[in-house]
């Protein structure tokens, strides 16, 4: 084929080819099947919605108490951050 690479070198070339031309049709079959593909209310079984966020005091480990000099240390740090 050419004549100056080896015959190791055309076959991993004619493999890399191979290999970008399947990946290619794949991802094509997939984009495919994704834009025309509508499957039919309720095929699937799952979360409908995203669930809503939990309180703070759903469970004890969601939350912390700060000291009080914490609290200080917190507030000076948010008061660093610029605004816009």
């Amino acid at each position: 084929m050419f004549p100056s690479i080896s015959l190791a070198q055309e076959i991993g070339l004619a493999v890399l080819l191979v290999a970008a031309l399947v990946w290619v049709l794949g991802l094509g079959h997939m984009l495919w099947d994704s834009r025309f593909h509508h499957p039919e209310p309720g095929a699937y079984e799952g979360v409908g919605v995203i669930p809503a966020q939990r309180g703070a005091a759903a469970h004890p480990m969601e939350s912390v108490e700060l000291t009080e000099a914490e609290e200080e240390a917190f507030a000076g740090l948010i008061r660093t951050i610029p605004l816009r």
